[in-house]
Protein backbone atom coordinates (compact mmCIF):
# COMPACT_ATOMS: atom_id res chain seq x y z
CA UNK A 1 0.00 0.00 0.00
CA UNK A 2 2.82 2.43 0.84
CA UNK A 3 4.27 2.11 -2.67
CA UNK A 4 0.85 2.95 -4.14
CA UNK A 5 0.66 6.39 -2.55
CA UNK A 6 0.95 9.49 -4.70
CA UNK A 7 4.62 10.30 -5.07
CA UNK A 8 7.11 12.93 -6.15
CA UNK A 9 10.46 11.95 -7.63
CA UNK A 10 13.29 14.21 -6.52
CA UNK A 11 16.87 14.23 -7.76
CA UNK A 12 19.61 16.30 -6.14
CA UNK A 13 22.44 18.11 -7.88
CA UNK A 14 24.83 15.31 -6.91
CA UNK A 15 22.63 12.57 -8.37
CA UNK A 16 20.86 11.26 -5.27
CA UNK A 17 17.23 10.31 -5.92
CA UNK A 18 14.32 10.31 -3.48
CA UNK A 19 10.67 9.27 -3.54
CA UNK A 20 8.42 11.59 -1.53
CA UNK A 21 5.20 9.74 -0.67
CA UNK A 22 2.11 11.92 -0.24
CA UNK A 23 -1.20 11.70 1.59
CA UNK A 24 -2.81 14.94 0.36
CA UNK A 25 -5.70 16.54 2.20
CA UNK A 26 -8.66 17.44 -0.01
CA UNK A 27 -7.94 21.12 0.67
CA UNK A 28 -4.84 21.98 -1.41
CA UNK A 29 -4.07 24.87 0.96
CA UNK A 30 -3.99 22.61 4.04
CA UNK A 31 -0.70 22.72 5.96
CA UNK A 32 1.87 20.20 4.76
CA UNK A 33 3.89 18.12 7.23
CA UNK A 34 7.06 16.40 6.04
CA UNK A 35 8.07 13.44 8.23
CA UNK A 36 11.83 12.85 8.54
CA UNK A 37 13.02 9.44 9.82
CA UNK A 38 15.38 8.35 12.55
CA UNK A 39 18.71 6.66 11.84
CA UNK A 40 18.34 3.51 9.73
CA UNK A 41 14.53 3.78 9.74
CA UNK A 42 12.53 3.60 6.52
CA UNK A 43 9.91 6.17 5.60
CA UNK A 44 7.19 3.52 5.42
CA UNK A 45 7.58 2.99 9.19
CA UNK A 46 5.88 6.38 9.62
CA UNK A 47 2.81 5.58 7.52
CA UNK A 48 0.52 5.29 10.61
CA UNK A 49 1.57 8.77 11.72
CA UNK A 50 1.17 10.16 8.20
CA UNK A 51 -2.35 8.72 7.96
CA UNK A 52 -3.29 10.11 11.37
CA UNK A 53 -1.99 13.57 10.46
CA UNK A 54 -4.02 13.52 7.25
CA UNK A 55 -7.11 12.52 9.25
CA UNK A 56 -6.41 15.47 11.54
CA UNK A 57 -6.71 17.86 8.58
CA UNK A 58 -3.17 18.10 7.22
CA UNK A 59 -1.34 16.95 4.11
CA UNK A 60 1.33 14.45 5.13
CA UNK A 61 4.52 13.61 3.24
CA UNK A 62 7.21 11.03 3.98
CA UNK A 63 10.68 10.57 2.54
CA UNK A 64 13.66 8.37 3.29
CA UNK A 65 16.95 9.90 4.33
CA UNK A 66 19.84 9.57 1.90
CA UNK A 67 20.94 5.95 1.31
CA UNK A 68 17.96 4.59 3.27
CA UNK A 69 14.78 2.89 2.05
CA UNK A 70 13.69 4.06 -1.39
CA UNK A 71 16.47 6.63 -1.84
CA UNK A 72 19.18 5.76 -4.38
CA UNK A 73 22.00 4.92 -4.55
CA UNK A 74 21.84 2.62 -1.57
CA UNK A 75 24.28 2.76 1.30
CA UNK A 76 27.82 1.78 0.22
CA UNK A 77 26.82 2.02 -3.45
CA UNK A 78 27.43 5.77 -3.50
CA UNK A 79 29.94 8.16 -1.94
CA UNK A 80 30.08 8.68 1.81
CA UNK A 81 28.24 11.66 3.29
CA UNK A 82 27.42 13.39 6.55
CA UNK A 83 24.99 15.84 8.07
CA UNK A 84 25.90 18.53 5.52
CA UNK A 85 24.52 16.54 2.60
CA UNK A 86 21.29 15.75 4.45
CA UNK A 87 20.72 19.40 5.36
CA UNK A 88 22.27 21.38 2.52
CA UNK A 89 21.80 19.11 -0.51
CA UNK A 90 18.86 16.76 0.05
CA UNK A 91 16.32 18.80 2.00
CA UNK A 92 16.49 21.88 -0.25
CA UNK A 93 15.53 19.72 -3.25
CA UNK A 94 12.78 17.89 -1.33
CA UNK A 95 11.34 21.11 0.09
CA UNK A 96 11.37 22.73 -3.34
CA UNK A 97 9.39 19.79 -4.78
CA UNK A 98 6.77 20.07 -2.03
CA UNK A 99 6.47 23.82 -2.53
CA UNK A 100 5.83 23.26 -6.23
CA UNK A 101 3.25 20.54 -5.53
CA UNK A 102 1.44 22.54 -2.82
CA UNK A 103 2.03 26.21 -3.69
CA UNK A 104 1.06 28.57 -0.90
CA UNK A 105 0.53 25.84 1.72
CA UNK A 106 2.58 26.28 4.90
CA UNK A 107 5.25 23.62 5.30
CA UNK A 108 6.06 22.06 8.68
CA UNK A 109 8.73 19.50 9.53
CA UNK A 110 8.15 16.55 11.87
CA UNK A 111 11.33 14.72 12.74
CA UNK A 112 12.03 11.57 14.72
CA UNK A 113 15.41 11.33 16.48
CA UNK A 114 18.06 12.15 13.82
CA UNK A 115 15.23 13.39 11.60
CA UNK A 116 14.39 15.97 14.25
CA UNK A 117 17.98 17.19 14.41
CA UNK A 118 18.02 17.54 10.62
CA UNK A 119 14.67 19.36 10.73
CA UNK A 120 15.86 21.89 13.31
CA UNK A 121 19.17 22.51 11.57
CA UNK A 122 17.48 22.98 8.20
CA UNK A 123 14.84 25.30 9.65
CA UNK A 124 17.52 27.36 11.38
CA UNK A 125 19.06 28.14 7.98
CA UNK A 126 15.74 28.50 6.09
CA UNK A 127 13.35 30.27 8.44
CA UNK A 128 11.49 31.77 5.49
CA UNK A 129 10.54 28.33 4.13
CA UNK A 130 9.37 26.50 7.26
CA UNK A 131 6.28 27.34 9.31
CA UNK A 132 7.21 25.21 12.32
CA UNK A 133 9.09 22.16 13.54
CA UNK A 134 7.90 19.29 15.74
CA UNK A 135 10.20 16.52 16.93
CA UNK A 136 9.79 13.29 18.86
CA UNK A 137 12.59 11.42 20.60
CA UNK A 138 15.01 14.11 19.42
CA UNK A 139 17.58 15.30 21.90
CA UNK A 140 21.21 16.23 21.89
CA UNK A 141 23.57 13.26 22.13
CA UNK A 142 26.01 15.37 24.16
CA UNK A 143 27.37 12.91 26.70
CA UNK A 144 26.80 15.14 29.74
CA UNK A 145 23.10 15.57 28.89
CA UNK A 146 22.47 11.89 29.67
CA UNK A 147 23.01 12.40 33.39
CA UNK A 148 25.92 11.22 35.59
CA UNK A 149 24.81 7.59 35.76
CA UNK A 150 25.02 7.26 31.97
CA UNK A 151 28.06 9.42 31.22
CA UNK A 152 30.43 6.47 30.83
CA UNK A 153 27.94 4.56 28.69
CA UNK A 154 27.27 7.54 26.43
CA UNK A 155 30.95 8.37 25.99
CA UNK A 156 31.99 4.77 25.43
CA UNK A 157 29.30 3.62 23.03
CA UNK A 158 28.96 6.76 20.94
CA UNK A 159 32.70 7.29 20.55
CA UNK A 160 33.09 3.58 19.69
CA UNK A 161 30.57 4.06 16.90
CA UNK A 162 32.51 7.09 15.69
CA UNK A 163 35.81 5.19 15.79
CA UNK A 164 34.45 2.18 13.89
CA UNK A 165 32.91 4.52 11.31
CA UNK A 166 36.26 6.23 10.77
CA UNK A 167 38.12 2.93 10.38
CA UNK A 168 35.56 1.06 8.24
CA UNK A 169 34.13 4.06 6.40
CA UNK A 170 30.59 3.14 7.47
CA UNK A 171 28.67 1.89 10.51
CA UNK A 172 27.33 -1.69 10.15
CA UNK A 173 24.64 -1.35 12.81
CA UNK A 174 24.11 -2.60 16.35
CA UNK A 175 25.11 -0.77 19.56
CA UNK A 176 22.33 1.86 19.85
CA UNK A 177 21.67 2.08 16.09
CA UNK A 178 19.21 -0.43 14.55
CA UNK A 179 20.86 -0.64 11.16
CA UNK A 180 23.75 0.41 8.93
CA UNK A 181 24.54 4.09 8.50
CA UNK A 182 26.91 6.24 6.50
CA UNK A 183 30.27 6.74 8.14
CA UNK A 184 30.20 10.51 7.71
CA UNK A 185 26.85 10.81 9.48
CA UNK A 186 28.09 8.79 12.43
CA UNK A 187 31.34 10.75 12.65
CA UNK A 188 29.42 14.05 12.69
CA UNK A 189 27.10 12.52 15.30
CA UNK A 190 29.93 11.30 17.54
CA UNK A 191 31.70 14.68 17.29
CA UNK A 192 28.48 16.40 18.39
CA UNK A 193 28.30 13.99 21.33
CA UNK A 194 31.72 15.14 22.57
CA UNK A 195 31.13 18.88 22.31
CA UNK A 196 27.34 19.49 22.11
CA UNK A 197 28.04 21.64 19.05
CA UNK A 198 26.88 20.97 15.48
CA UNK A 199 29.89 21.12 13.16
CA UNK A 200 29.06 19.04 10.08
CA UNK A 201 32.13 18.27 7.99
CA UNK A 202 32.38 20.52 4.94
CA UNK A 203 29.79 23.13 5.90
CA UNK A 204 30.41 26.85 5.76
CA UNK A 205 27.49 27.56 8.11
CA UNK A 206 27.69 28.07 11.86
CA UNK A 207 24.66 26.03 12.88
CA UNK A 208 25.14 26.81 16.56
CA UNK A 209 24.62 30.52 15.85
CA UNK A 210 21.72 29.75 13.52
CA UNK A 211 20.02 27.58 16.15
CA UNK A 212 20.26 30.38 18.72
CA UNK A 213 18.51 32.69 16.27
CA UNK A 214 15.78 30.19 15.32
CA UNK A 215 12.54 32.02 16.14
CA UNK A 216 9.98 29.62 14.64
CA UNK A 217 7.39 27.60 16.59
CA UNK A 218 9.05 24.41 17.83
CA UNK A 219 7.42 21.47 19.63
CA UNK A 220 9.77 19.04 21.38
CA UNK A 221 8.16 15.73 22.38
CA UNK A 222 9.88 13.42 24.85
CA UNK A 223 8.82 9.95 26.00
CA UNK A 224 9.20 8.66 29.53
CA UNK A 225 10.43 5.21 28.43
CA UNK A 226 12.86 6.50 25.80
CA UNK A 227 16.44 5.62 26.74
CA UNK A 228 17.92 6.79 23.41
CA UNK A 229 16.41 10.28 23.54
CA UNK A 230 15.52 10.82 27.21
CA UNK A 231 13.86 13.96 28.55
CA UNK A 232 17.14 15.36 29.88
CA UNK A 233 18.61 15.32 26.37
CA UNK A 234 15.47 16.79 24.80
CA UNK A 235 15.46 19.58 27.39
CA UNK A 236 19.16 20.27 26.72
CA UNK A 237 18.44 20.64 23.02
CA UNK A 238 15.58 23.00 23.86
CA UNK A 239 18.08 25.19 25.67
CA UNK A 240 20.03 25.62 22.42
CA UNK A 241 17.08 27.37 20.72
CA UNK A 242 16.31 30.25 23.14
CA UNK A 243 14.57 32.43 20.53
CA UNK A 244 12.14 29.70 19.41
CA UNK A 245 8.44 29.81 20.28
CA UNK A 246 9.04 26.64 22.24
CA UNK A 247 6.49 24.12 23.47
CA UNK A 248 7.31 20.83 25.18
CA UNK A 249 5.23 17.69 25.59
CA UNK A 250 6.54 14.97 27.86
CA UNK A 251 4.53 11.83 27.20
CA UNK A 252 4.08 9.75 30.34
CA UNK A 253 1.66 7.16 31.68
CA UNK A 254 -1.09 9.76 32.12
CA UNK A 255 -0.96 10.96 28.51
CA UNK A 256 -3.15 8.29 26.93
CA UNK A 257 -0.14 6.95 25.01
CA UNK A 258 0.48 3.30 25.82
CA UNK A 259 3.73 2.83 23.85
CA UNK A 260 6.34 5.31 24.99
CA UNK A 261 9.79 4.14 23.96
CA UNK A 262 11.97 5.48 21.15
CA UNK A 263 10.24 3.53 18.40
CA UNK A 264 6.99 2.01 19.72
CA UNK A 265 5.23 5.40 19.98
CA UNK A 266 4.26 4.96 16.32
CA UNK A 267 1.60 2.49 17.53
CA UNK A 268 -0.17 5.41 19.23
CA UNK A 269 -0.15 7.71 16.22
CA UNK A 270 -3.92 8.11 16.54
CA UNK A 271 -3.33 9.84 19.89
CA UNK A 272 -0.15 11.76 19.10
CA UNK A 273 -1.06 13.08 15.63
CA UNK A 274 -4.21 15.06 16.61
CA UNK A 275 -2.26 16.77 19.40
CA UNK A 276 0.57 17.64 17.02
CA UNK A 277 -1.90 18.90 14.40
CA UNK A 278 -3.67 21.11 16.98
CA UNK A 279 -0.33 22.63 17.92
CA UNK A 280 0.68 23.17 14.29
CA UNK A 281 -2.59 24.77 13.21
CA UNK A 282 -3.90 26.43 16.36
CA UNK A 283 -0.78 26.82 18.46
CA UNK A 284 -2.47 24.72 21.15
CA UNK A 285 0.17 23.03 23.35
CA UNK A 286 -0.42 19.31 23.87
CA UNK A 287 -1.52 18.47 27.40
Amino acid sequence: MFSELESLDVTTADGQSFVVRLLPHQDPAAPVVLLLPAMAMKAKFYLPMAKALREAGLTAATVDLRAQGESKPALREGPDFGYRELIEVDLPAIVRALQERFPGAPLHLFGHSLGGQVALLYASAHRDQIAGVATIGTGTVFWRAFGPRRWAEALGKIQWIGLVSRVKGWWPGGVLIPGAMAGGVMIDWSRHSLTSRYRPKGTSRNYNVLLRALDLPVLLISLDEDTLGPKSNVDFLGGRIPAAKLAKWHIDADSGVAHRDHFAWIKDSDVIAPAVAAWLVEGKPPA
